[in-house]
């Protein structure tokens, strides 16, 4: 006791001192890609000499994960990013990484009896085929998304210029003003109704492209849904290896020190000049604390969370987190599909790798496709649909026997895993804050509005620069309006 007296003394101490010091020890909850790559972006901004601690109570690369079969590995988590993902493709330029080349497969929609659009190999047949089906729905579906884009790859050029957000609904005022906060509360399809888009094509497409990204229908928030919409615009790529190497890549480079615990709770000191944080956590049945200047919380907070992390000493108490995540299971069946139950009898004849579901009532299953290791040498084919293969079958709940009966012949094996994967994008409460007190954040907040690898990389660096400019002092920095003026004219 006497020890740890003397310990926070010491650092009480250090943290009355000058505000040109550094901070001394920084702590980041959760090392999945947002926990991963705030450490990064930390280190870069205040220095190698700062003390980074990761805690992580599960494995590295948190919902970037992979499963084995037959002694390969599969994306089992986040499995793909498309061209919007500024950070994730300097993170793999910067870790020397390779972008996995994509094996051609088609995709087909199924209504529950039967495909209601088939893709083929001819570009102009395809565009004629939705051209038929639903008009120029298609097209201003993707002028929207490209609109809505357009304004969101602004926040790379604010970072770019050291400008964070204290809060969410900050952030996209800053990027698109009142109509990002509107599409937070407004639906895909209210959205999309308005700029042309046909009922059917929203009922048959576009519900099928959220089904198979975030496991929910186009009454989830407009905001979340063009976020994985964009996703249609570029190409999709992956990580050679698994997307996981990112976050052991960005951790080791970083050369911060992971502690493979659970963190039960942060307590507040004061001081004089600034606040202390006490990280309190279990490792091997024993628990153990340390001070930090800084504090990221990197994992969800909600009430019901596997986090169950406590916030004591602070005045006023912080709310509790309210939200309910969508459970989305991954389940990787090493098998023969039967392609009768999508209308093909003979499997040969079965032409897709692919298939993306509605939401009509008798539908179990969200997508499947036939998937291709996250390693891939060159003269890797995928295999044919009369062969047996890995395909993985994205659904709300664990796939009971017969439904794996229906969707295959015969099956080898059976692996999953279950994620609580996204926030439930309905109409919500008022948008989180990133900075919870001082020098504590919560780098998940902005999950709340829209989710994937790329949004958590872009909270990890509003987080770092937010902190960076909090302990400075640089208050011009944060919360600016008007910032493509400012820009402009720094320029």
């Amino acid at each position: 006791m006497a020890g740890a007296a003397v310990l926070l003394i010491t650092l009480v101490a250090s943290a009355a001192a000058s505000r040109d010091t550094p901070p001394r020890k920084i702590a980041v909850v959760g090392a999945g890609i947002g926990g991963s790559a705030a450490a990064h972006f930390l280190q870069q901004l205040f220095g190698p000499r700062v003390q980074i601690d990761v805690y992580e109570k599960g494995t590295v690369g948190g919902r970037l994960a992979t499963i084995t079969v037959n002694k390969q590995q599969y994306e089992s988590g986040g499995a793909s990013f498309n061209s919007f993902s500024l950070h994730m493709q300097d993170f793999v330029k910067l870790l020397g990484l390779k972008q996995r080349r994509e094996v051609a497969g088609k995709s087909a929609i199924f209504g529950g009896e039967q495909l209601i659009l088939e893709e083929t190999d001819w570009y102009l047949l395809n565009l004629f085929r939705v051209w038929w089906h639903y008009g120029i729905s298609f097209l201003r579906l993707q002028m929207w998304v490209e609109e809505v884009m357009e304004k969101f790859m602004r926040i790379y050029k604010y970072q770019a210029h050291g400008y964070a957000f204290s809060g969410v609904e900050e952030l996209l005022y800053s990027v698109g003003e009142y109509t990002f906060i509107n599409m937070t509360q407004r639906s895909v399809a209210e959205c999309l109704l308005e700029v042309g888009v046909t009922q059917r094509f929203i009922d048959e497409v576009i519900t099928a492209l959220l089904r198979a990204s975030y496991g929910q229908s186009a009454t989830m928030a407009a905001f979340a849904g063009a976020m994985s919409l964009a996703g249609i615009q570029g190409n999709l790529w992956a990580v050679e290896g698994g997307n996981k190497l990112v976050c052991s890549g960005l951790l080791k480079l970083t050369k911060a020190n992971v502690i493979h615990a659970r963190v039960t709770s942060v307590a507040l000191h004061n001081t004089e000049g600034r606040a202390l944080y006490q990280v309190w956590y279990e490792k091997e049945d024993k628990m153990h604390s340390d001070f930090y200047d800084i504090v990221v919380i990197a994992t969800p907070l909600y009430v019901g969370s596997n986090s169950n992390i406590t916030f004591d000493g602070f005045q006023p108490p912080f709310e509790e987190f309210v939200g309910s995540f969508q459970s989305t299971v991954t389940s990787l069946v090493h098998g023969y599909l039967n392609s009768s139950y999508f209308g093909f009898p003979d499997p040969k004849l079965f032409p897709f790798a692919s298939i993306l579901s509605t939401d009509a009532p008798n539908l179990f299953f969200c997508a499947l496709d036939n998937i291709c290791p996250v390693n891939i040498s060159a003269t890797f084919r995928r295999k044919q649909p009369q062969e047996a293969a890995i395909w993985r079958v994205l659904s709300p709940q664990p796939l009971e026997r017969p439904q794996l009966k229906s969707l295959f012949r015969s099956y080898y094996s059976v692996q999953t895993a279950q994620w609580q994967a996204y926030p439930q994008y309905g109409s919500r409460m008022a948008t989180p804050l990133f900075a919870l007190h001082d020098q504590l954040f919560y780098l998940n907040a902005l999950e709340w509005v829209a989710s994937s690898v790329e949004i958590s990389a872009v909270a990890a660096k509003n987080v770092a620069l937010l902190a960076y400019n909090r302990w400075y002092q640089d208050l011009d920095k944060i919360d600016q309006k008007d910032l493509i003026h400012k820009i402009k004219t720094e320029l």
